[in-house]
């Protein structure tokens, strides 16, 4: 009977990767507020009825698919914040590191991207709530470096803020970049330093 029922889960939860893979894909060219029900069921080769085993709405999809793609983001928040420090070694380190997640998880960056301020308000909540979560995690490491004593928590927060808004800023201009133009992401890469770069400069003063 377990054996039974833990197939039923793993079958359950495969066709629920379905319909978040399908979603990501049609994503690619158009707004979630746009998506319609039948055309996720459409390419997952599912009726639509069963769509309602899984998410009550397109908008609780489009919250999942929140969840999948910022929990992609953390190894690159997290390795990007261990180098927010003046040094121009990291600063390059972690803009490549921003550039390499890019490669990985496009159709992740771009959703988010576009979300973020799209037209469904259930999925820009919850992009705005992992977004604070971030900041809030990125706040506690910065609050470890040397250059934060004499920091309070809000002024640390707002820091934490200009580094997760930089890291997705510049995921989104790798994102755009023409791939055929190799001048393009080397602009792109240099834009990006020179704003950490900003912002370290704009960390060292802050207490002046």
């Amino acid at each position: 009977m377990s054996h039974s029922l833990g197939v039923r889960q793993a079958q359950k939860q495969k066709t629920r990767q379905a319909f978040l893979d399908a979603a990501l894909g049609l994503l690619a060219e158009q707004s979630l507020s746009s998506l319609g029900l039948r055309e996720v069921t459409r390419a997952v080769g599912v009726a639509p009825t069963a769509f309602y085993r899984h998410f009550h709405s397109t908008a609780d999809l489009g919250v999942a698919l929140v969840e999948e793609a910022l929990g992609s983001l953390h190894p690159m928040i997290s390795g990007t914040v261990s180098t927010a420090d003046d040094s121009d070694e990291r600063i390059d380190r972690a803009v490549a590191l921003i550039a390499r997640h890019v490669r990985a998880y496009p159709a992740h960056i771009r959703f988010i991207a576009r979300e973020r301020n799209g037209g469904v308000q259930k999925v820009r909540a919850a992009i705005a709530e992992q977004m604070d979560r971030f900041a809030d995690e990125v706040r506690a490491e910065l609050a470890k470096q040397p250059e934060s004593d004499g920091w309070s928590d809000d002024d640390l927060l707002m820091l934490a803020g200009l580094y997760v808004d930089q890291m997705l800023m510049t995921a989104s201009a790798f994102l755009e970049a023409d791939p055929d133009d190799p001048h393009e992401e080397e602009r792109v890469t240099r834009v990006a330093r020179r704003r950490m770069r900003l912002i370290s400069i704009g960390r060292r003063n802050w207490l002046g």
